[in-house]
Order: C-alpha cells, then sequence, then structure tokens
C-alpha cells in the first residue's frame, strides 16, 4: 500500500510541476525565463522524487519493525568510504548545481562543450546531454566541464566576411550590404529576429583573389542562422542585379620558357560535354 502510495506522489508532484512551470510561462513571451524555468523544474522533479522515494523506504522499514536509527549510523560509515571512491560523482553534482546556479546554460540553448556544439535537450546535476547538427547526442559528466561557449545567452551575433572582386568599389558594395540589411529588417516575417541594424566593420582583409568586408548582425537567441542564410541569398541576388563580381579561385598554368624566351607547345585536348569526343589542340609556341 505504502509503494502504491509513492507512486501516486510522484505521478502527482509531476503533473504539480508541469503546472506550475505551464502557469509561469504562459504569459511570459521572454524565451530565456521560459528556458531557465523548465530546466529548473526538470531538476525540482527529480529531487522531489528521490525525496518521496527516500521516505517510502524509511517507512516502509518502520512497518516492517526494522530499527532506522542503526541503518542511518551504518549508512553514513558505508557513505563515508563510498565518498573516497566516489569524488568524481561528488564532483559532478556539485558543478551541475552551480551551473544551474549561476545560470551557464539552459535546455534548449546552442552550446559547445570539450569541441562538441549542440542543442541542450537535458540537464541533471551529474550530466548534461545534447544534440548535434548530424543529429548525435552527446552525455557528458558535468565534472568533466572546464570550458562551456554559450551561443544563444540573451542575444546572438553573426559574422559575416564578404568577399567581392578587387576591381569592385567597396564603397558601392558596403551600401549594397546596407540595403540588404534594411530589406530584411523591414520584412515582417524576419525582422522580429533582428535586433539591431547591421554593424559594417569594413574592410578587413585583402584575399588572395578577393577584398574582405566584415560586418555582424545582433539578433534574438537561436536565431542568427536563419537569419545569415536569408541575408547571403538576398545579397547573391542583390549582387547579381548590380554586376558586382563574387570571385572564386582561378588557375594559372606556366610552362616555362626555354633559353630564347619561348614557351613549348601546350597540348589542350576540348571534348564535347555531351557526347565525350573532341579534338586535341595546340596552342602554338611563344604564346
Amino acid at each position: 500500500m505504502t509503494l502504491i502510495l509513492a507512486i501516486i506522489a510522484i505521478k502527482i508532484a509531476k503533473t504539480l510541476s508541469n503546472r506550475f512551470i505551464a502557469v509561469l510561462t504562459k504569459h511570459k513571451d521572454d524565451t530565456e525565463f521560459q528556458k531557465r524555468t523548465e530546466t529548473l523544474g526538470s531538476i525540482v522533479r527529480y529531487v522531489v522524487n528521490i525525496a518521496i522515494l527516500i521516505v517510502t523506504a524509511m517507512i516502509v522499514l518502520g512497518a516492517l519493525g526494522i530499527q532506522i536509527g542503526p541503518i542511518l549510523a551504518a549508512a553514513g560509515i558505508v557513505g563515508l568510504a563510498v565518498g573516497f571512491g566516489a569524488q568524481s560523482l561528488v564532483k559532478d553534482v556539485i558543478t551541475g548545481f552551480f551551473i544551474l546556479l549561476e545560470d551557464q546554460i539552459r535546455v534548449g540553448d546552442v552550446v559547445e562543450i570539450g569541441q562538441k556544439g549542440g542543442l541542450v535537450e537535458k540537464i541533471s546535476l551529474r550530466t548534461t546531454v545534447w544534440r548535434d547538427l548530424a543529429g548525435n547526442v552527446h552525455y557528458v559528466p558535468n565534472g568533466r566541464i572546464d570550458i562551456v561557449t554559450n551561443m544563444t545567452k540573451d542575444y546572438s551575433r553573426y559574422v559575416f566576411e564578404i568577399g567581392v572582386a578587387y576591381r569592385e568599389d567597396v564603397d558601392q558594395v558596403i551600401e549594397l550590404i546596407k540595403e540588404v540589411d534594411a530589406d530584411l529588417r523591414a520584412d515582417p516575417a524576419f525582422g522580429v529576429d533582428i535586433l539591431e541594424p547591421m554593424e559594417i566593420l569594413g574592410l578587413d582583409q585583402f584575399g588572395n583573389s578577393a577584398v574582405v568586408i566584415k560586418a555582424r548582425t545582433k539578433t534574438a537567441p537561436i536565431k542568427q542562422w536563419g537569419v545569415a542564410h536569408k541575408f547571403n541569398r538576398r545579397s547573391k541576388k542583390k549582387f547579381d542585379e548590380n554586376d558586382i563580381e563574387i570571385p572564386f579561385p582561378h588557375t594559372t598554368l606556366y610552362m616555362g620558357q626555354d633559353k630564347k624566351g619561348q614557351a613549348p607547345p601546350l597540348h589542350i585536348a576540348v571534348k564535347d560535354a555531351a557526347t565525350g569526343s573532341g579534338d586535341l589542340q595546340t596552342v602554338p609556341e611563344g604564346k
């Protein structure tokens, strides 16, 4: 009977905690608040379930006429002995507690831990679980978490590196980038995810085949990749409309020269893509 009551109590506790979380988040549009509430809610349910099981075990032992005092004393001694061999477990729990207390990561955040990135699916006092883009699930004890990179805390940013040909007018390209950003922010489907106008950082580097303009945008948490995809698509179309060249690597073949400054003949096979047939052409000497 006691076990049945314990099971019922666990189910009631789970239902109440779910309803409590639903009430807290019902009138809150703050995504950060919802993430934190859901994360702490899962921990509260876990702790309540453990407490119910411990109380149930003590009641059952008392009903069987077994003295609880000596058992608790023995458990304390055993726990002390086990503690020396379970230091990693204790470290996991303590680290997990501070991760939750300091609100470092929440369920639904995109993080990078130990060079593995993904979407956090579960956080407990002992482990953190996240799933990467390929669908792989990673489990890590909290005690092994050294550096956490949270890419969706409060807000997100995306850094753009836009390469154009050396012959292009950099000022014109920057104006086109600003136009694309303004159009994207004015779009009701995406503008709500963009928190600020794009910041143009300027001409960043001279590459092998392009000059690179760097810019960055500020978005709502976890929305930076979607905004970046739309921005890149619209930028490509805008550049095409204005004949702005987006360069790609070229290869130059140098065949060398003899002492008279003449290059040897170069034989090139030109084939038809459809039939696979073609003729052998020769580039004259010195060309």
